[in-house]
Order: structure tokens, then C-alpha cells, then sequence
């Protein structure tokens, strides 16, 4: 805070840009892949609480579909 800086603000300090690239596509990855284990959930929770596929057919259901959903994401 003390410091005399000449010159904007945004150029003030390095960047380590492939840093920010690697957070960056780990947290494209992470909402992707977060967002099919939540759809495949909810149809799986809507298979087995109103499709009469009951506890067991859901989580059947839930793995598939996961699998299924990660595959056609890669």
C-alpha cells in the first residue's frame, strides 16, 4: 500500500497466465462434470421415487446414466 507504483494499476504485477490457464480449464472440468453427476441424479431420484424403480433401480440408474454422461463428455 506504501509503495509508489508509476503507471495503471493492471500492470502492476506479473501474471503467471498458464497458472491461471490450469485453474481456469480445472474449473470448466469440475462444473461439466458436476452438473451431469447432478442431472443423472435427479433423473435417477424421479426414476425410483415416481417411476416405481424403487432404491435399488435408481442407483442402477444413476451409475448408468453417470457413465454414460461422462463418456459423451470426454
Amino acid at each position: 500500500m506504501s509503495e509508489h507504483h508509476s503507471g495503471p494499476v493492471e500492470t502492476g504485477a506479473s501474471m503467471d497466465y498458464k497458472e491461471h490457464e490450469k485453474t481456469y480449464d480445472l474449473f470448466i472440468a469440475g462444473t461439466k462434470y458436476g452438473t451431469v453427476l447432478l442431472v443423472t441424479l435427479m433423473i435417477a431420484m424421479a426414476a425410483g421415487f415416481f417411476g416405481g424403480a424403487g432404491l435399488i433401480g435408481g442407483f442402477f440408474i444413476w451409475i448408468v446414466l453417470t457413465v454414460a454422461g461422462i463418456f459423451m463428455m470426454r
